[in-house]
């Protein structure tokens, strides 16, 4: 009785577009993804592409307003080591990052680049850009990225002190800057997600039950800015956000049961 009650109190909201917490529900994402780990809207286009988790198919996947699955491209150069995250450039092309390295033994990474002409196809060949860690820097587990003046800056997932890393927008092989170390006040700290704004004024870090934002930075030392901490209310497995306007952010979360799958809004100001 209580499965049932729950699941007509979410049926409810998800079709009177109620909020959990400070999320607006927007959509239901499409049954068959059960493990969506990340979230980006390209240039003139209202599709939310996404990804799924390692193991699963070399496939980027653009969903509707709805939740329904409205592309679904075949990486045929791919594999789905464990693609974590998305991002893409002003011209629409889209990057997925397959660094999720979760046993710490991973040597080699890489960022796949999805032409933004190819993104109505069924299937593709990607640019491929793929890195290494410079020497005396231990393997860890990178989840999050965003690009920023044709560079790629990519997050490790820490409860404690975080590594960004920083490599070029460039097909063929580069050896990783270690860009900067940082550590945020309190627990549960670790960085799903990662975006910045179009205008390039706003990052936003995703963790399971809050964001940070970060504001007037100074070029590329994004931590020299105001960092806000922003609790969503609400504390699900989200691994995708990505920014639908410059002050709008969309949200994604896995499956789990009867409990989570949804697209969720939230604004920044």
């Amino acid at each position: 009785m209580i499965y049932i009650k729950r699941l007509i109190f979410l049926s409810f909201i998800v079709s009177s577009c109620q909020s959990i917490g400070q999320l607006k529900i927007e959509s239901r994402i499409a049954n068959e993804l059960k493990e969506v780990s990340a979230a980006e809207i390209s240039t003139d286009s209202d599709i939310i592409w996404v990804i799924q988790d390692a193991g699963n198919d070399n496939n980027l996947i653009g969903l509707d307003k709805n939740g329904h699955i409205a592309r679904n491209i075949s990486i045929s150069n791919a594999k789905n080591k464990d693609w974590e995250d998305l991002t893409s450039d002003s011209q629409g092309n889209i990057y997925i990052g397959d660094f999720g390295n979760n046993n710490k033994k991973r040597e080699t990474f890489k960022i796949y680049k999805i032409n933004h002409n190819d993104l109505n196809e069924s299937s593709t060949i990607a640019e491929v850009i793929e890195f290494t860690l410079p020497k005396n820097q231990k393997t860890e587990d990178f989840e999050s990225f965003f690009i920023y003046n044709n560079a790629f800056y990519i997050f490790s997932k820490e409860n404690k002190k975080f590594v960004v890393l920083k490599v070029k927008n460039s097909e063929g092989k580069h050896v990783a800057e270690v860009h900067c170390e940082y550590k945020f006040d309190g627990k549960n700290n670790k960085i799903t997600s990662a975006d910045i704004s179009g205008n390039g004024e706003t990052i936003i870090l995703l963790n399971h039950d809050k964001l940070w934002k970060i504001t007037n930075f100074e070029h590329d030392d994004f931590f020299s800015g105001d960092i806000t901490e922003v609790a969503f209310g609400h504390d699900s497995q989200k691994e995708g956000i990505c920014f639908k306007t410059n002050s709008t952010i969309i949200i994604t979360d896995e499956r789990k049961n009867s409990e989570g799958g949804y697209i969720y809004s939230f604004n920044l100001n």
